[in-house]
């Protein structure tokens, strides 16, 4: 009998269609035993697998707090220090890579953290399908890939077509924080996000750090190799 996308745990292999935006690039990474034993154990608890019909996110979570979409979390580090940080926001966050969704799990039981709920599955999909109009209060998306060489820049996720499936998830007054230590994709972003009349940045051009964010590896990483860091927060106005 075949699992329902309900039933399947983040072991199942999913196979997607070919589609003109992905969140991911899948990678062959390791996972430890303690990655797999949280997965294992913690999963029916704090995941959520994927089904093609809207989900209602506060019965997900048990809570009527507002609502974050992190798309690419990576070991999932700093996501559970700004769910830490923001105990009266709830954080759907959304990667593909067992050992970071194993990670997070881990960081969500040891730091008893019960406002985070995670997806392994593509992120694309999951805003499509999923995600109801008006259900989202913010959006983050720390570090894309910033895929360097020209010829691969139409993979990049911040392009116009993937923040217009984004726009109509946001609640008005909800916002999208992005960040890059990448300066080319900096500007890419500030100028996919100037386009939308819809949205309003919140600075000049790049924000200030909001405090709920701490340093990823990623930033130390960057900022390691002499790169700086840009951080883009634009408001959703109607």
């Amino acid at each position: 009998m075949t699992d329902t996308a309900e039933n399947q745990t983040p072991n199942d292999r999913q196979a997607a269609p070919p589609r003109s935006i992905r969140s991911f690039v899948l990678r062959q990474s390791h996972m430890t035993a303690a990655q797999q034993r949280a997965i294992d154990t913690l999963w029916d608890s704090f995941g959520i697998g994927y089904q093609a019909t809207p989900a209602d996110l506060n019965a997900r979570f048990g809570s009527s707090r507002p609502k974050i979409l992190e798309i690419g979390f990576g070991m999932g580090t700093a996501t559970a220090e700004i769910a830490r940080r923001l105990p009266e926001t709830d954080f759907l966050a959304i990667d593909v890579h067992g050992p970071g969704v194993g990670n997070l799990l881990k960081l969500i039981n040891e730091n008893h953290l019960e406002n985070i709920r995670v997806m392994r599955h593509d992120a694309v999909e999951v805003v499509e399908n999923m995600l109801q109009d008006g259900s989202l209060d913010g959006i983050h998306i720390f570090f894309p890939d910033p895929w360097h060489k020209k010829r691969h820049h139409k993979r990049r996720l911040i392009q116009a077509p993937f923040i217009a499936k984004l726009l109509p998830k946001l609640k008005t007054g909800g916002y999208i924080h992005l960040a890059t230590d990448w300066e080319e994709y900096a500007r890419q972003m500030l100028e996919v996000l100037s386009s939308f009349d819809s949205l309003q940045n919140t600075a000049a051009d790049y924000a200030p750090t909001p405090d709920y964010r701490p340093e990823t590896k990623f930033e130390a990483r960057g900022k390691r190799l002499g790169h700086g860091v840009w951080d883009l927060v634009f408001k959703r106005m109607g």
